[in-house]
């Protein structure tokens, strides 16, 4: 439920009706606007009777939310949430940002030509797979703790935040050391006991849409880590899994409006693990820009042909280039500077 104060409600009318939200053992989360206050009430099983609250002075009306995401949702948080991630900026009015980096981590000179090679052509974030969630158990796992080490050197090298995924509660104490926000990667993103850990954490997430996920499962998911207090979460499309096998997956495009009406939570685009082929990466980076996503993910290998891990959907440093040209025209033509 959501309930919003009159303009002219003062202190004392908020406080009385968040003891009288607490009173029926729920949570009353004030959300300061800059007309009015509304509070949020949280922890409901149901429908909550309001008899005891609407005709308390300063109350201008109360909204039943049915949504199972409440905290993310635009009807608690009116106003675009701005996420910093070391000093590098998602949403808002903000300039979308690029990420970009190999799958998987390698090696130590392998992670330094990719950084070097994001830093170059003006890539704002570095990433790298140390710990990978692998289809098959044969397949290449990453390094774990060494990769980590080489992903943060690398990132300080060339001033680049770095973002890595994490797959367990008992990974997150040793992967916040070196990595400057988590992500959360599909097939983790409804593990809640991990979500819930994360979001006991003041770590920026990257939480990544599950391959099966509806919208409406991927908010509520986003939902689990606001809910224990981390505010700082942004939301990621990588494509889903329908019946058409000419790609990885679908790229559903149609998520970034759609979050951006329904949600307050940056949202961004990784087209590479979407489509799984180099020749579809940049146009797709373009197709989410313009669709509006506050930022694209890419992977960018300094030889894809070698690569451990998704070479075949990884640019080379000259490919990301070209990409990185494209999109300063593309972003120039949509407004930003």
């Amino acid at each position: 439920m959501l309930i919003v104060m009159d303009h002219h409600a003062d202190q004392e009318q908020i406080e009385q009706v968040i003891a009288a939200v607490e009173a029926l053992g729920l949570t009353a989360e004030p959300i300061p606007g800059s007309l009015r206050t509304a509070i949020g009430v949280l922890g409901n099983q149901g429908y909550v009777d309001d008899s005891t609250i609407r005709n308390l002075p300063g109350v201008r009306e109360t909204i039943h939310v049915s949504k199972p995401y409440k905290m993310a949702s635009r009807d608690f948080h009116p106003e675009p949430s701005v996420i910093d991630v070391a000093g590098v900026c998602f949403g808002g009015a903000n300039k979308p940002v690029m990420i970009a980096g190999p799958c998987s981590i390698e090696s130590e000179e392998q992670m330094l030509r990719a950084a070097e090679q994001v830093k170059k052509h003006g890539g704002q974030m570095l990433r790298g797979g140390a710990f990978k969630p692998r289809t098959g158990p044969h397949s290449f796992q990453g390094l774990g703790l060494e990769g980590l080490r080489y992903l943060r050197q690398a990132g300080q090298a060339c001033d680049l935040p770095v973002v890595t995924e994490v797959m367990r509660i008992e990974q997150l104490d040793t992967v916040c050391q070196y990595a400057d926000m988590l992500q959360i990667g599909a097939r983790n993103m409804q593990n809640f006991d991990l979500l819930k850990e994360v979001g006991r954490l003041r770590h920026p997430v990257l939480l990544k849409r599950g391959m099966s996920a509806t919208i409406e499962e991927f908010l509520a998911a986003a939902e689990y880590i606001l809910a224990e207090g981390n505010p700082a979460v942004v939301l990621c499309e990588r494509g889903i899994r329908t019946f058409e096998k000419m790609t990885r997956n679908t790229l559903d495009l149609s998520v970034v409006p759609l979050v951006k009406e329904l949600s307050h939570l940056p949202i961004i685009v990784d087209p590479s693990h979407a489509t799984g082929k180099r020749s579809l990466v940049s146009v797709m980076t373009k197709a989410a820009l313009v669709a509006g996503a506050h930022g694209i993910m890419v992977e960018v290998h300094p030889d894809p042909a070698k690569a451990l891990c998704d070479g075949a959907q990884s640019l080379s440093g000259d490919g990301f280039g070209k990409l990185m040209s494209e999109v300063g025209q593309l972003l120039g033509f949509l407004g930003f500077r």
